[in-house]
């Protein structure tokens, strides 16, 4: 973000990057596949024609120990539609009994989940084997809390087999009651903050969050909402606890909301109708064909829609299931905020289980809460990728100062080189390719430019392959003396500067513009 801070910084209060709203999901897995609910069922003596008998009486018990304990409180409701929010069903509730702390609501709803049932396998065979059924329906409780170091959180709980639990959070609602605490003051709209007195040391909290020892306080929530935990299946059956949904949010605060409500239109603009697919699929870290085409497995997955609410406009792109989103979320509030759900791709740096010492190594990102710090790690990546993109977008300079050096002939180690010219042919297209987006993270080489400059070329040769590289290079000097991009210390690669993506996005947004655009501009 350091082009973007550099161009806006005196326009903006504080910038905030941390989890939003995060959903846990507690999966018992001794109960989730065959094997492990055969092993249950045999240790407990229990014959599977006995299964449905001794699962409705496990699950009996959990309603008595639930529901009436709650309605002699005033806590419980039954909510006959999935269309009623239970958040707002408890917040109502609280405010009804003028509660601000504690157990503030007990809510039951019939919703569909995944269950258990026993069915015989395929001919020949006429065993009668347990299976994971999807589509079924059974009543959940949910469980919503104030609580007084992580604001509003809940539980919900499945009463039928395997008994899956989900947790939810808000991490800007606990990050005010972490800076109510430390004594510092700020303004809360919705789950945003407008305005922070301390932004280094709100951010600080905002990180000390990643510290938690997840495993252990989720547990102790579970516990907190189901009293039977521990002695329901009458043995040991922990939660393994993954993340269902973590939305990380970057928060860039302006200082004036007439700031923000100039620039957001031309960013809303430049994200549906600029933004390419390639650069997008960069920003998230997918990987790009070395000619810049995409892979024909993404490329049918990536769909960007611009929606407008009373709230502001927001701008969402999806990837593979996965989520990128820009909205006004308050009027002086910006926000990009990345959404995982498919890590297949991701990596995290950690111990190999196969390997006989245990040394680390690269291994696929997992959804279990070990790995929320990388997770965290690759979401703010992400965010700053595309908060990056927007810098480039509004220039405050006319394009006749942004480009006047280009025009002129630059020296180069002693050496004078050629003019640019944004308007040639040859020239443009050597400024598109070093602007790509999937050059924006690890920069290029001088074989990736050979291949966009020369697509059709048969490069088998060697003498051919060495004639393309020699001009290539000739081409990068001449970019590298007019400062559009510089070389990588102790490598072959090369990035371009902060000066030479403004001046390229400037000048290729001007000569694709039309005339009546360039008047008015004028």
């Amino acid at each position: 973000m350091r082009t973007f801070l550099q161009r806006f910084g005196a326009l903006l209060l504080a910038c905030l990057a941390g989890f939003d709203r995060i959903r846990f999901r507690g999966t018992k897995l001794q109960l989730c596949h065959t094997r492990g609910i055969q092993g249950f069922l045999h240790r407990r003596k229990i014959l599977l024609r006995d299964f449905k008998t001794y699962a409705q009486a496990t699950t009996e018990a959990l309603f008595q120990a639930i529901e009436p304990p709650a309605k002699q409180a005033g806590l419980y409701r039954y909510l006959n539609s999935n269309q009623m929010s239970t958040e707002e069903t408890a917040l109502r509730m609280a405010r009804e009994r003028n509660q601000t702390e504690g157990l503030i609501a007990v809510l039951g709803r019939v919703e569909p989940c995944q269950t258990i049932e026993f069915r015989k396998d395929p001919p020949p065979s006429q065993w009668w084997s347990p299976h994971l059924k999807s589509g079924a329906k059974c009543l959940h409780y949910y469980h919503y809390y104030l609580d007084r170091d992580f604001g509003l959180r809940y539980t919900r709980l499945q009463t039928w087999f395997p008994f899956t639990m989900h947790l939810g959070i808000n991490g800007r609602d606990w990050l005010a009651r972490q800076m109510s605490k430390a004594g510092i003051s700020f303004l809360q709209k919705e789950n945003c903050f407008t305005w922070v007195e301390d932004p280094k040391q709100a951010q600080r909290l905002l990180d000390t969050q990643l510290k938690t020892d997840w495993p252990l306080l989720l547990q102790r929530w579970a516990e907190q909402s189901n009293p039977l935990e521990k002695t329901m299946l009458q043995q040991p059956a922990p939660y393994y606890w993954s993340v269902q949904e973590a939305e990380y949010a970057t928060d860039i605060v302006f200082r004036s909301p007439n700031d923000l409500l100039r620039l957001y239109p031309r960013w809303t603009h430049y994200a549906y109708a600029t933004l390419k697919s390639s650069s997008l699929l960069r920003y998230m870290n997918y990987r790009v064909c070395k000619d810049g085409t995409l892979c024909p497995a993404i490329s049918r997955n990536i769909k960007t829609t611009v929606k407008s609410f009373a709230e502001g406009t927001c701008v969402r792109h999806r990837v593979q299931g996965n989520v990128l989103k820009m909205y006004d979320k308050a009027p002086n509030v910006l926000r990009v905020e990345t959404l995982l759900t498919d890590v297949s791709h991701f990596k995290g740096y950690r111990a190999g289980k196969n390997r006989p010492d245990g040394s680390p190594r690269y291994l696929p990102l997992r959804k279990g809460v070990a790995d929320m710090h990388r997770r965290a790690a690759i979401s703010e990546k992400i965010n700053e990728r595309y908060v990056e993109g927007l810098a480039t977008v509004e220039e405050p300079r006319s394009l006749a100062e942004i480009a006047k050096n280009l025009g002129q002939r630059a020296t180069w180690k002693g050496r004078r080189l050629r003019p640019l010219n944004p308007l040639a042919t040859a020239d443009v297209l050597l400024l598109e390719s070093v602007n790509r987006g999937e050059f924006m993270i690890h920069g290029f080489r001088n074989r990736d430019i050979r291949i966009l400059l020369f697509p059709g070329k048969p490069t088998a040769a060697a003498a051919e392959a060495k004639r393309q590289s020699a001009h290539v290079t000739r081409l990068l000097t001449l970019l590298r003396a007019h400062r559009i991009i510089a070389k990588v210390p102790k490598t072959h690669r090369y990035q371009v500067t902060d000066k030479g993506r403004m001046t390229i996005t400037a000048l290729l947004a001007a000569r694709q513009a039309d005339t009546t655009t360039l008047l008015k501009a004028g």
